[in-house]
């Protein structure tokens, strides 16, 4: 697969941003994981599409500017390999269903978290399910934008709970 370059599509700036259907996403992505895994929950996709949507504009970056977070939700390797080492390994019955269903892959995050969106969500909400505090409701939109910037983005990161609740409004919310 090499590293990713610029193909005869892909030369100069478009002027102009992509992101995902959210219809499509949340019928093609989020449920069928999130059910799969016993996961699912109005909380958890709604906090999941707003991670998502802040982290990434939805789809818009796939690599972080001038950082090393990957995939929709821009998770760090670091922060996916501790998901593993630290949770992972230690439930086996989810260790079981993980490698059978994307195989042993615990230091592949290049690959899965930017190419295969069913991983990257799992384990976006597997960040948030090691999270003792419970989900806030769905519609609770400043809860789920405190909830983001205190567990994923944590203070040290660039990102405001203003900022998790505008872009859910321009990339979820307005466009569902």
């Amino acid at each position: 697969m090499g590293t990713p370059g610029h193909s005869y599509f892909c030369l100069g700036d478009w002027g102009f941003n992509m992101s995902f259907n959210v219809g499509q996403f949340c019928d093609w992505i989020l449920t069928p994981i999130l059910k799969d895994y016993e996961l699912y929950s109005p909380s958890a996709v709604a906090l999941l599409l707003g991670t998502a949507a802040q982290e990434s504009q939805f789809g818009t970056y796939l690599h972080q500017v001038k950082g090393p977070a990957l995939g929709i939700y821009q998770m760090e390797p670091a922060t996916h390999a501790d998901i593993w080492k630290n949770f992972v390994l230690y439930q086996h019955p989810l260790l079981e269903k993980i490698t059978d269903d994307f195989g042993p892959f615990e230091d592949a995050s290049k690959v899965f978290l930017v190419g295969n969106l069913w991983y990257a969500t799992l384990f976006a909400r597997l960040h948030y399910l090691r999270v003792s505090e419970a989900l806030p409701a769905a519609d609770d939109i400043s809860g789920l934008a405190h909830y983001w910037k205190k567990y994923y983005n944590t203070q040290k990161g660039a990102g405001t709970e203003e900022e998790f609740m505008a872009n859910f409004k321009k990339y979820i919310k307005d466009k569902s």
